[in-house]
């Protein structure tokens, strides 16, 4: 076992579960963002998860707050290590304790309700995730930095453009990599002014030198005791307080991150990078045995496919497409859909098998004559037949009965019926 391998022992994992997504509903209206279903079979939980698992970081906590019933169950029928491994997947939900009565305020929060299970692992390190990511990322890496550069705190960063950094903390660095100032989301040309970073500081991290500025991507790696010292305050979040507060007083390093990343925050993001996954040459995918992403076991069949065309699509297991055209389209898991066309679509898949329906609903899944575009289809909707989904007005936001539009994006909640010759 390398050095590495054994620190990575030493390493406590903290994933944050618990905010409201309320950019992301209507998905997040009866599930926590964690909880939300991706790429056909997974929940973005499984990403933080994984990538620490593969990373040897096997001691995890995931503090959750709304909506968080679906996240429970789902942790705790995946994450089950045997009884000789040292691997752990515990919950935190937020509750009532005699030093304090209140919800989690914030991320800094959310962990320093939580700061005995930090006192009591000993831990020599601990890493701050959050669940709403798609990325692929050896935390190893980030730990190795970590400890040759002797940081306080580590954190994850990488090029984007002025327009993204509103959305993001930036932090300004020097030739070591050395934070030197970190502001949260500057959405002005004031608040931006002196964070870019300049091409050749970039090319010399191995990173992209076309994007001006350094966005935190939301990962944070501290030795045990800066954690707790800096969280003996009521500052509430990481981003807008702890870490401004902590750079000009501790060593603050940035780890440059060379590979994909997106934060699942929005509903565009959502659709953008599952769009991602059916490209031309995809920018990411969960096709690398070397570094799988583990999921709840469902011992499903195989898709059943007759009669259908494809192009650039992504099939859940357990699926029966009958028919049907497909264009850049991710399919999730039990997905039933017959004689319908479907073009730059996420149609999340089934629960469980259901009998068929009455006389006065359609069945679940897509009806025959059925045309949806750029859209999104949430679990166990029913859409019938001769239905067209293709947002007919163009509409960049609009709500209504069983659907909305965000970002010019039609989204079918769950449990959702569309009639049959309904025109959206």
């Amino acid at each position: 076992m390398s050095a590495f391998e054994d620190l990575a022992r030493e390493v406590t994992v903290l994933i944050l579960g618990g905010g409201r997504g309320t950019r992301l509903a209507p998905l997040t209206t009866r599930r926590s963002k964690p909880a939300v279903p991706i790429a056909g079979k997974y929940r973005l939980i499984d990403i933080p998860i994984s990538n620490a698992i593969n990373s040897g970081m096997e001691r995890m906590y995931v503090l959750t707050q709304f909506n968080s019933v679906s996240l429970h169950r789902h942790i705790s029928r995946t994450y089950r290590f045997d009884a000789f491994s040292r691997g752990s997947v515990s919950i935190l939900a937020a509750q009532q304790t005699p030093d304090g009565t209140s919800w989690f305020q914030g991320t800094a929060d959310a962990v320093r309700q939580n700061i005995n299970i930090i006192r009591d692992v000993r831990a020599k390190h601990v890493l701050i995730l959050a669940g709403d990511h798609m990325y692929r990322m050896d935390y190893r890496q980030l730990l190795s930095d970590h400890v040759e550069n002797d940081a306080d705190i580590t954190i994850g960063v990488m090029p984007c453009s002025q327009e993204e950094i509103a959305e993001f903390g930036a932090a300004r660095v020097d030739k070591s990599g050395r934070i030197l100032e970190f502001r949260e989301k500057p959405k002005t040309a004031e608040a931006r002014e002196g964070m870019e970073v300049s091409p050749d500081l970039l090319r010399s991290k191995g990173v992209r030198a076309d994007q001006p500025f350094l966005a935190s991507m939301g990962i944070y790696l501290f030795k045990r005791d800066a954690l707790l010292e800096a969280l003996d305050n009521e500052l509430v979040d990481f981003g807008g307080d702890i870490i401004p507060k902590e750079v000009p007083r501790r060593r603050v390093q940035a780890h440059f991150f060379k590979g994909y990343w997106r934060d699942i925050g929005t509903i565009r993001a959502f659709f953008d990078a599952h769009m991602d996954l059916v490209g031309n040459s995809p920018a990411f995918s969960f096709h690398d045995v070397a570094w799988p992403f583990y999921t709840r076991p469902r011992y499903l069949p195989g898709a059943l496919l007759q009669d259908c065309r494809f192009d650039h699509a992504l099939l859940g297991e357990g699926s029966v497409l009958e028919g049907a055209t497909f264009n850049h389209s991710v399919i999730g898991i039990r997905s039933s859909v017959r004689g319908a066309t479907l073009d730059h679509v996420l149609l999340m898949g089934v629960d469980s098998h259901f009998p068929d329906a009455d006389s006065s609903i359609p069945d679940v899944g897509v009806g025959p004559g059925s045309v949806i575009r750029n859209a999104i289809i949430d679990k166990n909707a029913r859409i019938g037949r001769d239905v067209r989904i293709v947002n007919e007005q163009g509409l960049s936001e609009a709500d209504g009965d069983q659907w909305v539009i965000r970002d010019g994006l039609v989204v079918i909640p769950k449990n959702a019926v569309i009639q049959d010759g309904t025109v959206i």
